[in-house]
């Protein structure tokens, strides 16, 4: 496994990568102080995951993530003393995987690491799946509605995946969070709302009055299959 660390605080540098020697020795770790320089690195080395801080001496970590989402659907997990809502939301909106406020758990983030990874390489027996005109296949990445192709990220595939299997019943948060992230985890739900939100713009014809995907409120989401042309 690759890692590409972009942050420029040696401290926390030296942090992740004690949390990897310890438990995953065999990682290889590359590390960028600043943000252009951690933009070539993930077209050079082609890493299997980015922990990427927000706060850079050159450029802010959103403009980071913005230009690597230009080329690669790598998966990145944001590490950051910004803990604003709207900091997180974007964030999110950006196409992170995950969003994770310093200080932080060393265990915490290898396991969001693990679940992000393992989410990554999932390989689901049951794609493609239909319904009416909204459809997957042959993956996740691969999204039609209505004959026409929609960029989705991986976390909203997951999400949209996992309600269309489940058509017609509520999925909890709790039951969501487990799904893409492999647990609950502070911040998780709002996450969710965050891909929910997006989704809908994607999808639904007034995003602020959604037929397809349904909220019970205080429980989850579901998929309203009646509504699908």
């Amino acid at each position: 496994m690759k890692v590409l660390i972009i942050e420029d605080d040696k401290r926390i540098t030296d942090i992740v990568s004690l949390a990897f020697q310890i438990r995953w020795p065999e990682a290889k770790l590359i590390i960028a102080h600043d943000g252009e320089t951690g933009i070539g690195l993930v077209e050079k080395e082609s890493p299997d995951i980015v922990i990427l801080d927000l706060g850079l001496p050159d450029i802010s970590g959103f403009e980071v993530l913005k230009a690597i989402r230009l080329f690669s659907s790598i998966p990145v997990l944001i590490l950051t003393v910004m803990n604003e809502r709207e900091n997180i939301i974007k964030g999110l909106e950006l196409g992170a995987d995950g969003y994770m406020v310093k200080p932080f758990d060393q265990l915490e983030m290898l396991a969001r690491v693990q679940a992000i990874l393992r989410r990554t390489n999932l390989i689901i027996d049951e794609v493609p799946i239909k319904i009416g005109s909204l459809s997957f296949g042959p993956s996740l990445s691969k999204l039609t509605y209505k004959d026409k192709y929609i960029d989705i990220t991986r976390v909203e595939g997951i999400i949209l995946y996992n309600l269309m299997k489940n058509a017609g019943n509520v999925l909890t948060y709790s039951k969501l969070c487990k799904c893409i992230w492999g647990d609950e985890y502070s911040g998780c739900i709002e996450s969710i709302r965050v891909h929910i939100t997006r989704l809908r713009t994607k999808i639904e014809e007034e995003p602020n009055k959604p037929r397809i995907i349904c909220t019970k409120v205080g429980i989850g989401y579901y998929i309203d299959e009646k509504s699908i042309e």
